[in-house]
């Protein structure tokens, strides 16, 4: 699985730290709500199509957090 994108809504600490990450894995595409940091509560989406897992990430994106885009390394 692929990672390409990561979102975080800027804040520090277990309460208040959520991240949504998008994968892909050949056709397939994820999305991944964090809440919590490393250790918090995941839920994940499913779709068939890119345009697809980003409206859903549009959707989680979409509120009072103050959302940053991490960049993700590429795999050597």
């Amino acid at each position: 699985m692929e990672q390409r994108k990561h979102w975080w809504n800027g804040k520090w600490g277990r309460v208040a730290r959520k991240d949504v990450y998008l994968r892909t894995s050949g056709d397939q595409w994820y999305v991944e709500q964090r809440a919590g940091g490393s250790d918090g509560v995941s839920h994940f989406f499913e779709y068939d199509s890119e345009d697809e897992a980003l409206d859903m990430v549009r959707a989680l994106l979409n509120g009072s957090d103050d959302w940053r885009e991490l960049s993700v390394r590429p795999r050597a």
